[in-house]
């Protein structure tokens, strides 16, 4: 049965109590842990430090570019995501020094 299913049946209808429940983790401790691996390394200096002023933004990718994104990725041992946020971070250094001039 799906985690998500909040104690109901496939049909809808709430389990009876003498049904079996499988044990998972609490949702405090499953959104910990989601948020956790979410979360920025805090050693890593290129990366915006926390959610507090953070915007998300929707990224599309050609499957050949996404998949040499996941290629970087992984030889650099950080996630797609950490590795375009570097890159869209060094480039609006880029532009700004840019500017400057």
């Amino acid at each position: 049965m799906p985690i998500g299913s909040l104690g109901r049946s496939k049909s809808g209808r709430h389990r009876p109590a003498d049904e079996p429940q499988v044990a998972t983790t609490s949702p405090d401790e499953e959104l910990t842990s989601y948020l956790a691996a979410l979360a920025p390394d805090s050693d890593n200096e290129t990366t915006a430090s926390g959610f507090g002023s953070s915007q998300v933004y929707q990224l599309r990718l050609q499957l050949m570019a996404n998949e040499q994104l996941k290629e970087l990725a992984a030889e650099r041992q950080t996630s797609p995501q950490a590795l375009a946020t570097e890159w869209v971070m060094q480039r609006l250094e880029w532009e700004a020094r840019q500017r400057g001039h």
